[in-house]
């Protein structure tokens, strides 16, 4: 017999269902129920057996890699990236056009923030079927035209650098295989210097782009002050992990969650956005990412008590909106676990993962995905789902 207390209409606490008393001892068999019947089983490692499973993963190392990988994209790809930013000046660059898919393409959905508030350029995300399957593609004259991707294999993000060379337009890559398929089709190469990438779900080369994305933007900028905060940051990320220590606990609660949202303005819509894509791919939860603007028109009507809502509010300009949506939520009785180094934040939520105080807020993604990336890992975990081969998913995805 077993002890499943219901909170909410998407999460349950505490542990459900029957031991199958022929498992080794450091297992049991655990029935998830929803209101009117079971859902699925799950098979259930012992504390310790799981935490050696966790720490012998290539997730685990690679998320804990961010911080030195970080720091050698940012001193290895000065010379390249103040090159680009010079053919930039140079040619008088309008607009930028960024071709993505998943993980980078929300570290692009940064880049259109970062690129807006401090180089004033414009930033459109591109639409590669346009190039591969309707053969339409849009002019590209006087764009900066930027793919983005781990592996640079993806045909179609391949494809619209290729038709931006075609049109003369400068094009640029950020990959961590400069010998890759993209990495030819650019004239500028930015390496991501992360070293392989074996884990499924990417950590450290989505740490990395944003790094080398706010690397350009200062280096446009000729903004020395910029740069040096940026120089600052892997120190900063290190400090991230001192909260390590309270995510299996939090884990623990969220076992029986089975969809929530995530929430996140300004520079850290990219962090809501990938922290959905990390809890999705590692726990098989569905999880859907909103700005907090987007949530008030339309999708607060989902909020119930109980109902999970992850918000990330480090400090910065944002922070009186977000503490202002943690307010109209909390009034709704919903289920808070906020990301943020805000005292103000953190004492509204039912659970706050503390951030080191300090960051730049047009910084701030870099440290803000760490705990939400250590969520999933941990919450997978407690789930005992295989967290370095997620199920039906490969490394290298290649669309046309």
């Amino acid at each position: 017999m077993g002890l499943l207390v219901y909170v909410g209409p998407m999460v349950y606490i505490g542990l459900a269902a029957h031991h199958d008393m022929t498992c080794p001892t450091n297992l049991g068999r655990w029935t998830l129920f929803t209101k009117r019947q079971p859902i699925r089983n799950i098979r259930v490692l012992s504390p310790s057996a799981r935490r050696d499973m966790i720490e012998n993963s290539h997730l685990y190392r690679e998320i804990h890699e961010q911080p030195d990988a970080v720091a050698r994209v940012l001193n290895k790809n000065r010379q390249v990236t103040a090159e680009l930013a010079g053919a930039v000046r140079a040619r008088r660059v309008e607009y930028i056009v960024i071709a993505a898919r998943g993980t980078s393409d929300n570290a692009a959905r940064y880049a259109q923030y970062l690129f807006g508030a401090h180089n004033r350029l414009p930033v459109a995300l591109a639409t590669p079927s346009l190039f591969t399957i309707y053969k339409r593609p849009p002019r590209l004259k006087n764009a900066l035209v930027l793919g983005i991707s781990q592996s640079g294999k993806s045909p179609d993000i391949v494809a619209v650098l290729a038709e931006a060379q075609r049109q003369g337009a400068l094009t640029a890559a950020i990959t961590n295989d400069p010998d890759s398929d993209l990495a030819q089709a650019a004239a500028y190469v930015l390496p991501l210097h992360a070293g392989e990438e074996r884990a499924v779900a990417a950590t450290k080369t989505y740490t990395t782009e944003l790094a080398a994305i706010a690397l350009l933007s200062a280096l446009l900028g000729n903004d020395e002050n910029r740069h040096q905060e940026l120089m600052q940051m892997p120190e900063r990320m290190a400090q991230v992990f001192e909260i390590e220590q309270d995510i299996p606990r939090v884990a623990e609660r969220y076992r029986f969650l089975s969809a929530c949202v995530t929430i996140g303005r300004g520079y850290n819509y990219a962090t809501a956005f990938e922290l959905a894509l990390k809890l999705k791919e590692l726990t098989y939860t569905v999880v859907e990412p909103y700005s907090s603007a987007d949530f008030l028109h339309g999708p607060l009507a989902l909020v119930q008590h109980g109902f999970p809502i992850i918000v990330i509010a480090p400090s910065g300009q944002m922070l009186p909106e977000m503490l202002d949506f943690i307010a109209t939520v909390k009034r709704r009785e919903a289920e808070l676990l906020v990301i943020s180094d805000a005292e103000a934040a953190l004492s509204r939520a039912r659970i706050g993962l503390r951030l080191p105080a300090g960051a730049a807020e047009w910084l701030s993604p870099l440290i803000t995905i760490i705990p939400g990336q250590l969520l999933s890992m941990y919450l997978a975990a407690t789930r005992d789902y295989d967290v370095d081969h997620p199920r039906g998913i490969r490394k290298v995805t290649e669309t046309i």
